[in-house]
């Protein structure tokens, strides 16, 4: 199952299939921006194996630059794709893709390539991907949002921002004395 309506919160348990399709979506993704894209990479909680998530494909893809945004806007609404503007604090360019309308089953994410967001996309997908303890407190963590915020994603998203950007620290500055996981 893939696709949630939008502002609510589903958590459901890792679906090993996501990994097939999120490589379709990157495949695609490529073919349509064909070289205004430098890497196009699944990330998020449907990228890690045994993590619950929600069950929506988080995609960060990454650009040399913002010339070609308009270009990216006109391919990707052209094939689907809804451009929810740019927001630093939301991941950069958000497209959404919906099987339905209100929808949503990608969430496209268009950085810079190297900058601070692109580096923290991947950098927190392989923590999880290669730290149980640390995938286990953020599906706990998951969860019990999930019961408190079930209709106001907004919320539910803030309130695990301050353990991605925790995390983040201590991978990027190695302040391991400071934040305790």
């Amino acid at each position: 199952m893939i696709g949630l309506k939008r502002n609510t919160v589903q958590v459901i348990d890792h679906q090993p299939h996501w990994a097939d399709l999120a490589a379709e979506i990157c495949k695609e993704l490529r073919e349509i921006a064909e070289d205004l894209l430098i890497d196009v990479q699944h990330v998020g909680s449907t990228a890690v194996p045994g993590l619950p998530a929600k069950p929506i494909i988080d995609i960060a893809a990454a650009v040399s630059g913002w010339d070609g945004i308009p270009q990216i806007v006109g391919r990707f609404t052209e094939n689907g794709y809804i451009h929810r503007g740019y927001s630093e604090e939301s991941g950069g360019h958000l497209f959404v893709r919906e099987s339905s309308p209100e929808v949503r089953t990608i969430h496209l994410h268009i950085v810079e390539y190297q900058s601070i967001q692109w580096k923290n996309y991947l950098c927190f997908r392989d923590m999880l991907c290669h730290d149980q303890r640390i995938r286990d407190r953020y599906a706990a963590l998951k969860r019990d949002l999930r019961n408190r915020f079930s209709r106001d994603r907004r919320s539910y998203t803030a309130a695990k921002h301050a353990f991605i950007q925790d995390l983040l620290t201590v991978e990027q500055y190695g302040k391991d004395d400071e934040v305790k996981i």
